[in-house]
Order: C-alpha cells, then structure tokens, then sequence
C-alpha cells in the first residue's frame, strides 16, 4: 500500500498531545503546524533537484535547488492550520482552496469553493487535511484535481481512520498517503476513534 504512517518519536509525541481533550487552540494550532512539518519533510523525500551555483565567501559551490513547481491544496476549514508550516519551508508553493464539507446525513462530501486556475502549471500537488475519516473529501479532492490537470498528487493527513485510507487507496492508488497515526476505525458519526474530535472546530475555537 502507498501509505507512510510517521514513525518519528517527536511525531508520535506531538500527536499524542493533539489528542488531549484539555489541549487549547493555540497549543492545537502550533502542535498542528509542528507535525505537519515533520510529515512534509518525508513526503518531500523524493522531490526532484536541479543544479545551482553559488558563490561562498571562499569560492563557487556546486548545489542545487527544488526542481519541482509545487502547489497546495488545503481541503477548508481544518486544512488552513497546516498551510503556514508547509509555506515556511517551501515559500514559493503556490495556495489554491478546495471547499468541501460532509452531508450530516449521508455522510458524503458536498463541494461549495474551488479557486483552481485554468490550467495547473505545477509538478506537484499537495492535499492538507488534518483528518481523513470516511476518505470521502480526499477522494473527492483528488478527482478534481486529476480533472484539472494534475498529474502528481500527494496526500498529507494527521490522523486517519482505517476506512478512509482504504476508500483513498482504493479509488486513487497512485496518490501517496502521508500521515502522523492511523487510528482504530469511525464511529457511527463518522468521526475517528479514538481520533481528536472535530480538528477545525478545535484549531479556530467554534463548535
């Protein structure tokens, strides 16, 4: 399966703080900003690099630099927390919004925003959403990028649920899954067990 769950201790650290119930919105954003750097880290293991020339105070340096145009696709509300920390490492990112909510009653994604340009004019696109649960929105995000366009897509989550990787992995094997935990299963709410709650509600201090 092209899933990669971190294994890094400070990951698996940091999660288990996200997770507690007494966790405040701040400490919830900066703890969110702090994984999804680490994830970004392994899932750009394998961008590509082009040679670069710089000057040192000694000498020339032969280096490189990111030969990839790279783009971001944080799925709103929740995806917003993790924009700031992949943007501070990859500053030249290009931001586009996807809009997608769950039907409380068939559970299924209901697109409202989409400010994809024309034409995609990047080599990769990079989904945020902190929590993949039924994997109806990742789907979904994906089929509209892949209509679009893109051609490289990969998936960067906190906390997923079983039943969500699977219908991800299961409609779109080709995307790249990157995620902090994959946790027990969903409830019949469809929220993850043992999972955070409600991630956007929990990083902006509504619900």
């Amino acid at each position: 399966m092209n899933v990669h769950v971190s294994r890094h201790p400070l990951v698996q650290h940091k999660q288990t703080l996200l997770r507690r119930a007494q966790t405040e919105p701040k400490k919830f954003r900066e703890l969110v900003y702090e994984i999804t750097q680490f994830l970004l880290y392994e899932a750009t293991a394998d961008l590509k690099l082009t040679p670069r020339v710089v000057e040192t105070p000694l000498q020339a340096y032969d280096g490189f630099e990111i030969g990839e145009r790279i783009g971001l696709v944080p799925i709103l509300r929740a995806g917003l927390g993790m924009v700031d920390a992949v943007h501070d490492l990859l500053p030249t990112a290009r931001v586009w919004h996807l809009g997608l909510y769950r039907d409380h009653q068939t559970l299924e994604p209901v697109a409202y925003y989409n400010k994809l340009p024309n034409q995609p004019d990047i080599d990769l696109c990079l989904i945020l959403d902190p929590m993949l649960a039924t994997g109806g929105s990742a789907t979904a995000a994906v089929e509209v990028l892949k209509a679009w366009g893109a051609t490289k897509i990969k998936f960067v989550g906190l906390i997923a649920a079983p039943e969500g990787v699977d219908r991800l992995q299961a409609a779109h094997p080709d995307v790249p899954i990157h995620l902090a935990a994959i946790d027990e299963r969903l409830n019949e709410q469809a929220y993850i067990v043992p999972g955070l709650g409600d991630a956007g509600d929990r990083q902006f201090g509504t619900g």
